[in-house]
């Protein structure tokens, strides 16, 4: 059954309205039959030109929520959103019904937000996005309206921004029938793909024409505007903003006593310009940034007017976007809600999770848990697993455990998922948001991220990045520009590297995505050119380290002569992937013995010496000495997947290695002799060192210790200390060892202390 709100007296003859086809299975006949009458109405002059009706429809034979159908004067039935197509028709002088369906011909109607287009519409699961809900309609108030005119919601991508816009547009379109007009003046929900929704040439239009129905006493001055130029849809964003929006609304005069309505526009980052605009001028043709400053800019102007509007913006954190809503030009105009960080994300993820597993009948906890888990408050990423394991035709919980348990490399079954399709063709559009100038630099940067461990926590991203720009090569501040497009998926702001890689990344599927090339496609990380690249640079930065020239305080060399041997491990991997079974020599890469040419030449005991002593990385964050590192033969870390008959067949090998080993023993007997083993930033990276390296004479040894340990310098070193510094020495023995090495550690300072080395 449905209401009609009939608040006109008087009955004017009717004028037919030619209507485009509206929904799926809805023809123009259609209308005719769906039992509305000629509906009274009253004058333009009155108070209230438009009647609303909600009515449940059914598309394609799927039920649909109740929505606001709009009635005009002079109509027969009610107008739907339908495609857009035909020519303009200029002739002007059949009533508001006429200039209504003028609007409609030049407007994106699937931008808004109950379009046929966009259903079923994105909405939050119920009793999930309350506290920011509930945040955005404190903010809005109709009666009172809000301090500042402007408020700004945004969040990385896949957080429910969009459905958050829709829930708060459909709570307030519940409250029509209640209050006897519409709260929501206009929507506009941008899309990349659509051809109508991703440039701003309809935007003022698409708001103009919902404000004509949304807020009446408007509709006969936006009418006149339009006789007096029915060329105004062909002008300029700024000239149609003036002429049909601002100027109407000052026609009204005093606008104090009216109701506040609320502007949602939603996915603002959307809106790149495409090549299919064309009815904005050639000059407006920019790219996405300046396209959607262009956007910003009109919302000011409306904001700044004492207009009867507030403004619900929604969009990804872009740089762009974040420093002009931060700008002096906004200034007391824009309210601030991060998405990310109000409410709790993980216990909204939680009830969905488990309301939808229990749906498909999964009650597993483990489960449960493990989807939330895996999930980290990512809305989208927790929705599209639920879409992929929704089969009819496979076994719910199966597959979840499987999505779950293998990596989506080895889960082809997830590669060809049509559900995650989406969230990676998201992942790719985004990264090809990124200018074309800037790509490869995107992808060498996000490569060597995700190369990465041992960036000291306390930096912040932009100054990690500079890091790798100087090892790299590349012009200083290129890495960030390179990344500024990619706050929906990086946290940008403020961002620390504590947990690098994944905890950089906003959800570990991007990290997944990213590393997998089957679906990152074009936008592929290649790990080995990636660390070749590092590893390169980091010897270029020891070559210029000798013993006697001060300590460099670079941080990009401090952290060439820390990092380099995890660097070249990881690279020695992927060039020679390890066959442990082979009993025929493997031929070395080129490239592998050009580096190792480089690395023979670089002052190693100098090197290792400021890594053990002078590097500004916090005790925290140092990691283990690699492996092998005071041990000759192929288990050395320089060698990595070599094997041993490839290891002993090729002498530079066996060289390069054996440099790194008497190097290493060389800087810690150099700083035992100097006495200064405490006070140093890193000091707990020496004793680590001192506890790595007897522990490697206890696997030359193989057994308990003997006589054989009186003859290894750095014990001999160790028992000169003891003589010469017994508080240096007493420091270093109660130093703080991991426990895998404690056992061996206290038995050798114990063997020291009572003569018997």
């Amino acid at each position: 059954m449905s209401t009609a709100l009939l608040p006109s007296q008087n009955n004017l003859p009717y004028h037919p309205l030619h209507l485009n086809q509206g929904p799926d299975h809805l023809e123009q006949g259609d209308i005719g039959r769906s039992g509305y009458g000629p509906i009274s109405h009253s004058s333009l002059q009155s108070s209230s030109s438009m009647c609303f009706r909600t009515e449940h429809r059914t598309i394609k034979h799927r039920p649909a929520p109740y929505s606001v159908v709009y009635r005009q004067e002079r109509n027969q039935g009610p107008i739907y959103n339908g495609n857009i197509s035909g020519g303009v028709n200029l002739y002007m002088s059949g009533g508001d019904g006429v200039i209504l369906q003028y609007l409609k011909e030049h407007a994106a109607t699937g931008a808004m937000h109950d379009s046929d287009e966009r259903f079923p519409p994105p909405l939050c699961h119920p009793g999930t996005r309350e506290a920011v809900i509930y945040r955005i309609l404190d903010w809005y108030g109709y009666q009172k309206r809000p301090g500042k005119p402007i408020m700004w919601v945004y969040a990385p991508a896949g957080y429910g921004k969009t459905a958050v816009a829709g829930t708060v547009a459909e709570k307030l379109e519940e409250k029509l029938i209640e209050l006897d007009f519409n709260l929501l003046g206009a929507t506009f929900f941008f899309w990349r793909t659509s051809a109508e929704r991703n440039s701003p040439a309809r935007f003022i239009i698409t708001l103009t024409y919902q404000l004509f129905v949304s807020v009446p006493e408007l509709a006969p001055h936006i009418e006149n505007a339009i006789k007096r130029d029915p060329m105004i849809l062909s002008k300029a964003l700024e000239v149609q903003l003036r002429k049909l929006i601002i100027g109407p609304f000052k026609a009204l005069g005093d606008t104090k006593h009216m109701p506040n309505r609320l502007i949602i526009v939603d996915g603002l980052d959307e809106c790149i310009n495409s090549d299919q605009e064309s009815r904005v001028e050639k000059r407006y043709a920019e790219d996405q940034e300046r396209v959607q400053i262009r956007i910003l800019d009109l919302v000011h102007t409306l904001a700044t007017h004492s207009f009867p509007l507030s403004f619900l913006v929604l969009s990804r954190p872009e740089t762009w976007i974040k420093q002009y809503m931060e700008s002096r030009k906004f200034e007391g105009l824009v309210e601030f809600v991060n998405l990310y960080e109000v409410g709790d994300n993980m216990n909204d993820v939680e009830k969905f999770v488990r309301e939808e597993l229990s749906r498909l009948g999964v009650d597993d906890e483990d489960l449960v848990k493990g989807l939330v888990r895996r999930a980290g408050g990512h809305m989208l990423y927790a929705s599209t697993v639920i879409r992929h394991i929704d089969d009819p035709y496979c076994n719910p919980r199966n597959r979840l455990q499987s999505l779950l348990t293998n990596s989506p490399s080895s889960n082809h079954d997830l590669t060809r998922s049509t559900h995650f399709s989406s969230l990676y063709e998201l992942y790719r559009q985004i990264l090809q948001s990124c200018p074309e100038e800037n790509s490869k630099t995107m992808i060498e940067v996000l490569g060597e991220l995700l190369s990465q461990r041992g960036l000291p926590y306390s930096l912040r991203l932009d100054e990690a990045v500079t890091i790798l720009d100087r090892l790299s090569g590349r012009d200083l501040g290129s890495g960030m520009r390179a990344l500024r497009g990619l706050h929906s998926v990086i946290h940008l702001d403020n961002a620390r590297v504590r947990a690098l890689p994944e905890g950089l990344f906003v959800h570990s599927s991007f990290v997944e995505f990213l590393r997998n090339p089957h679906l990152s496609l074009n936008f592929t990380i290649p790990p080995g050119k990636t660390l070749k690249r590092l590893v390169s640079g980091c010897l270029d930065c020891m070559s210029s380290i000798i013993l006697s020239s001060n300590a460099p305080d670079e941080l990009h060399v401090q952290y060439a002569v820390v990092h380099w041997p995890w660097l070249w491990e990881a690279w020695s991997t992927q060039i020679m992937p390890a066959i442990f079974n082979s009993h025929q020599p493997r031929a070395i890469p080129p490239e592998w013995l050009e580096m190792c040419q480089r690395l023979l030449s670089v002052d190693l005991v100098a090197c290792f010496v400021l890594a053990l002593t002078q590097s500004p990385w916090s005790l925290e964050d140092h990691t283990d000495v690699p492996s092998g590192m005071a041990k000759n033969g192929p288990g050395h870390f320089l060698v990595a997947g070599f094997g041993n008959d490839t290891y002993h067949s090729e002498p530079l090998a066996q060289q390069a290695v054996l440099h790194i080993t008497t190097s290493y023993t060389a800087a810690i007997i150099h700083q035992l002799k100097s006495g200064q083993i405490d006070g140093y930033w890193w000091s707990g990276s020496f004793n680590e060192a001192v506890s790595c390296y007897l522990d490697e004479v206890v696997d030359i040894c193989k057994e308990e210790p003997d006589d054989d340990w009186s003859h290894d310098p750095v014990v001999l070193a160790l028992k000169t200390l003891l003589c010469e510094s017994p508080v240096d020495f007493a420091c270093l023995q109660e130093s703080e060892i991991d426990p895998p090495r404690r056992y061996w550690y206290n038995r050798f300072f114990d063997y020291i202390c009572s003569g018997n080395v």
